[in-house]
């Protein structure tokens, strides 16, 4: 509880006035620009202040303020330095105060004789009740109490709890919190005034329910999430409102190469694909941009989906990019973009790190002179050099592992004819979204879904293996080997070092050829320069090698019918949804098919969760809700990499009423209130709304 001397040098923040570089650098670093965002800045904890206990009851496991006159203090060296002290108080009880770490300022203030107040949480020591590195002061006789539970902030290195409780009351004293919202919005919703939720929570009295403070369920709190819900709606569907404003060119069904294509193809489409196309076809004919998310499970038909789309926009005169985050994936897209529109006599551009320079320039050349209707490529094609001569449809595969900078940079590649226009774009993905994420953190996109499977796909059984039964999961890839089927060997995921993680490959590699002999083995990993990996992966799918030892670079876009089973070794460290897209890579043919996870013992509680998750769930969708639930938000969308701004308050796990009850308030508000709405989303996202401009 000591105090931090107020700083205030002549280098001050135009926001944060008073306050010196250096405090303001820290301030920055919690996201806290302005001094509403300190008001914003709400407790992670309280503690309860507001009561002394006297030293004979207290009780171990709680946490209390005693106050007690210093009756011994003394600097111990068993079993290391240590600054032990005894308090006593008029219940004629001590206390013990053990701090192990200290400074010379702090023996100064616990001299005997003077009268200590101090906060901790009790425990049983070998000479009775103590308290571990407590928070203390020097106590006058008379100090009153608090009057209300004392906050406990989220901080950074070197900005104490003191200076942030001083300069969060200094920020609501000035700030004002006047409300911005219609009185009928909040009645309906049963929400407190703005002003008085604020206040509570910094604040709150001490009668208050802790539980509901501590669960974030009381209304103060509610009020605070469905405020920031409601900011996050509106900004998503103003952004949304911008880029319908944006011209597009107008891509008109013709239908010769469609129905060219879909003749020539040895399938039929689901009525899933067929909804989605109409969906996606309807898109195109708008003069505004197309922003549609394609959401599919593992082998549900996204890509056949995206080469009719393509063909549409080609039918007009126009060109369509499909970009892939990894060479694997982007190879697999040209592969099967070749296949069926080569035959068509459409070109198809190739683009990637790994082309050679003659290569490259010849892809570039067909691309800028419209000789090559659809390139595909991996985030090679939007750098600078790359010029479309007209981009009429940009698609962008796995789109959640690419950055918002860098699907703006594809779609400003623009239409040279119309400068004004934009492309439109088909965003896809194969992992699957939970709903309430897509109404939160995909709110700016139109969403389709492909809900079913094509016929014929025969599920994948799903085996969880201990280590310790290695043998029998070796003799059951030999087994399989031997019968004609392929396999795949995955390597664990170390995330620590791509080094390491590339060793164990090699180790793996060379265990396995020992192992088995009488099969050929094949190794595929991110080190492998281009044409060393795709000659790996066209022997594995021609059946040349029958165990395939990948990392986790198969992870999307490999297509192998004849590969029926899967090792994964230490599953326990992949997440749930890199799990279910290995897994998606069997099952692609009609033979039955398994994937095996091999994990090691112990396994913690949340690797037990996960691999249980994944054991009992094949449906896609299922098993992102409940990773929702595991990880949150931040790590399933990788939203912390790619510019979506995060929720600090709300969790979409809990809240989904106010989600609700947020979007339908900022389609009304956006449309019956401009105003109150551009006031909120000042308030709540300050300069900070630079992912509208996406």
């Amino acid at each position: 509880m000591t105090r931090a001397r107020a700083d205030t040098p002549p280098d001050v923040h135009p926001s944060l006035s008073g306050l010196s570089k250096a405090i303001v650098d820290k301030l920055a670093k919690l996201g806290l620009a302005r001094k509403f965002d300190l008001a914003l800045h709400l407790p992670l904890r309280y503690d309860d202040e507001t009561a002394l206990c006297p030293i004979a009851d207290v009780m171990p496991g709680e946490e209390l303020l005693v106050q007690g006159t210093v009756t011994d203090c003394d600097i111990k060296f068993r079993p290391k330095r240590q600054l032990v002290c005894r308090i006593m108080d008029d219940s004629g009880e001590a206390l013990t105060l053990r701090f192990l770490n200290f400074y010379g300022s702090q023996v100064k203030l616990l001299a005997v004789g003077n009268v200590i107040r101090a906060f901790g949480n009790v425990r049983l020591g070998h000479f009775g009740a103590e308290m571990v590195h407590p928070r203390f002061r020097v106590a006058s006789g008379d100090m009153p109490v608090a009057q209300s539970l004392t906050p406990v902030y989220p901080t950074t290195a070197g900005l104490g709890q003191d200076m942030l409780r001083r300069l969060i009351a200094r920020a609501l004293a000035d700030e004002s919190l006047t409300e911005l919202l219609p009185p009928s919005l909040l009645d309906a919703l049963g929400l407190p005034a703005f002003g008085a939720a604020v206040k509570l929570l910094h604040n709150p009295p001490p009668d208050i329910a802790q539980a509901s403070l501590q669960g974030r369920t009381h209304p103060a709190w509610r009020r605070m999430k469905f405020d920031e819900l409601l900011a996050q709606q509106l900004s998503m569907r103003v952004h949304y409102q911008r880029r319908r404003a944006a011209g597009a060119p107008v891509l008109c069904v013709r239908g010769k190469l469609v129905s060219a294509l879909l003749a020539s193809l040895p399938f039929q489409l689901t009525a899933a694909q067929n909804k989605v196309l109409a969906q996606v076809r309807g898109d195109l004919q708008q003069a505004h941009p197309m922003q549609r998310l394609l959401q599919g499970d593992v082998g549900s038909g996204k890509t056949v989906v995206a080469a009719l789309a393509a063909l549409q926009c080609i039918e007009n005169g126009y060109q369509a990019a499909v970009m892939a985050p990894t060479e694997i994936l982007a190879e697999q897209h040209y592969r099967k973009f070749s296949e069926w529109l080569e035959p068509l006599g459409l070109k198809v551009a190739w683009l990637s790190g790994s082309l050679k320079k003659s290569e490259k320039k010849q892809s570039l050349a067909n691309i800028s002179q419209g000789e090559a209707m659809i390139a595909v490529g991996t985030h090679a094609l939007f750098e600078d050099e790359v010029i479309f001569k007209n981009l009429g449809l940009a698609i962008i595969d796995e789109q959640h592992r690419f950055g918002v900078h860098q699907r703006l940079a594809l779609r400003m590649k623009g239409t040279q004819p119309n400068k004004g226009a934009q492309p439109h774009q088909l965003m896809m993905s194969a992992t699957p979204i939970p709903r309430t994420l897509a109404m939160s953190y995909y709110a700016d996109l139109d969403v389709s879904v492909i809900d079913e499977l094509p016929p014929g796909r025969t599920p994948v059984v799903t085996k969880l293996v201990s280590e310790e039964r290695r043998d029998e999961v070796i003799q059951r890839v030999r087994d399989a080997c031997v019968d004609g089927r392929q396999a795949y060997w995955v390597c664990p995921l170390i995330e620590e070092s791509e080094t390491l993680q590339l060793q164990t490959a090699l180790d793996t590699y060379a265990h396995l050829q020992e192992t088995f002999p009488e099969l050929r083995v094949g190794l595929v990993h991110g080190r492998l320069k281009g044409a060393e990996k795709q000659a790996v992966m066209a022997a594995f799918k021609q059946g040349e090698v029958q165990l395939l030892v990948a990392t986790t670079v198969i992870e999307v876009g490999v297509d192998v019918p004849n590969a029926s089973l899967m090792v994964i070794e230490h599953a326990e460290r992949m997440g749930l949804s890199q799990l279910h897209q290995l897994r998606g890579r069997v099952g692609r043919g009609a033979a039955e098919s398994a994937c095996v996870l091999l994990y090691q013992t112990p396994l913690s509680p949340m690797a037990k969760e996960r691999l249980k998750v994944i054991y009992e769930n094949t449906d896609g969708f299922e098993i992102a809700r409940q990773d929702l639930q595991l990880r949150g938000p931040g790590e399933l969308l990788g939203a912390r990499q790619s510019g979506v701004p995060m929720l600090r308050f709300a969790d979409l796990a809990l809240d989904l009423d106010l989600l609700d009850a947020a979007r339908e308030a900022a389609e009304r508000l956006l449309r019956d209130e401009p105003e109150i709405a551009k006031g909120h989303l000042a308030r709540w996202l300050g300069g900070r709304n630079e992912y509208l401009k996406v």
